[in-house]
């Protein structure tokens, strides 16, 4: 892992930018070229544990409101239950979503969507697992780029409720 500097990438530099202008300043951090693709490999590149990492994941979700993404906050070391997602949101059911339109509500790829900053203002959950530790770690807007952040202010920057929709 290496330090970043003001030469980020694009969507990194967005994600600083955007957590700047709510008064955060991250430490955005770099992987190697080919990144982590899991979230073991995440928390063995920053030192943490599994259960540290933030999985960003967005889900289709459809129900009297209509199709809509919805996005969960996930620990690296549980897996979101749909059925338990779709109850929480109040919706007949959750299904994980096309990656275009992952890119087009929120900005960023799958891989590196980040748990705030994004184009389209997202309905948004976490699990109560990240919410015992003093820190965890999200992806920045790519693979390659995380920051660390206390839960506390996460859920302050996402307006994320925590709810019971992830399964260890």
């Amino acid at each position: 892992m290496s330090e970043t500097t003001d030469a980020l990438h694009p969507s990194a530099r967005r994600v600083a930018d955007w957590a700047a202008s709510r008064g955060l300043d991250l430490n955005v951090l770099a992987y190697p070229e080919d990144g982590a693709r899991t979230a073991e490999d995440a928390a063995s590149a920053v030192g943490c544990t599994v259960d540290q990492i933030v999985k960003s994941m967005i889900f289709a979700a459809d129900g009297e409101r209509g199709p809509e993404l919805v996005l969960a906050l996930t620990s690296g070391a549980n897996q979101v239950d749909a059925e338990a997602l779709a109850a929480v949101a109040g919706v007949d059911r959750c299904g994980r979503a096309d990656p275009e339109a992952v890119r087009a509500a929120t900005g960023y790829a799958i891989g590196g969507v980040p748990p705030f900053a994004h184009r389209t203002a997202l309905r948004t959950w976490i699990d109560p697992h990240l919410l015992t530790f003093g820190e965890v770690w999200a992806a920045a807007g790519t693979p390659r780029h995380v920051f660390a952040i206390s839960p506390e202010a996460l859920v302050d920057l996402t307006g994320a409720e925590p709810a019971s929709f992830a399964r260890g």
